[in-house]
């Protein structure tokens, strides 16, 4: 099954978020790209995200989900006790998205942003496209 994190790759929160799917990710189901590289605008245009999408988005099988539903989904794929997380699916969208929507709209104010995309750890290097 292949998994792609499209982030971005400025937000601290995003780059904390990335770290924690790695650290509980331990089969590595995941791989990641920001949304500002190079393969991040490449699987944008592929699958036809609208270009103004800055918050997570999961390509997953070649399906596209973004908002709450990509971070559910990645949940419900770290398996265990996050897993349970997937549970929020049956909340309506609309009501899910706008919290989600909401708290990206002011995450560069609560954590902050960097210059450039974070460079990943040799260790975790061959995870990231």
């Amino acid at each position: 099954m292949d998994r792609i994190v499209l982030f971005d790759g400025v937000c601290n929160f995003c780059n904390g978020s990335v770290n924690f799917i790695i650290d509980h990710d331990r089969e590595k189901r995941f791989k990641f790209a920001p949304l500002q590289s190079e393969i991040g605008q490449s699987l944008i245009a592929e699958h036809s995200i609208p270009r103004d999408v800055d918050s997570v988005i999961l390509v997953e099988d070649g399906k596209v989900y973004m908002h709450s539903t990509a971070g559910l989904r990645i949940a419900k794929g770290l398996g265990g006790i996050w897993s349970l997380a997937y549970v929020f699916i049956i909340v309506p969208a609309f009501i899910r998205d706008w919290a989600y929507k909401t708290f990206a709209k002011y995450r560069y104010r609560m954590f902050g942003k960097t210059d450039a995309c974070m460079m990943p750890t040799a260790d975790v290097r061959e995870r990231f496209l």
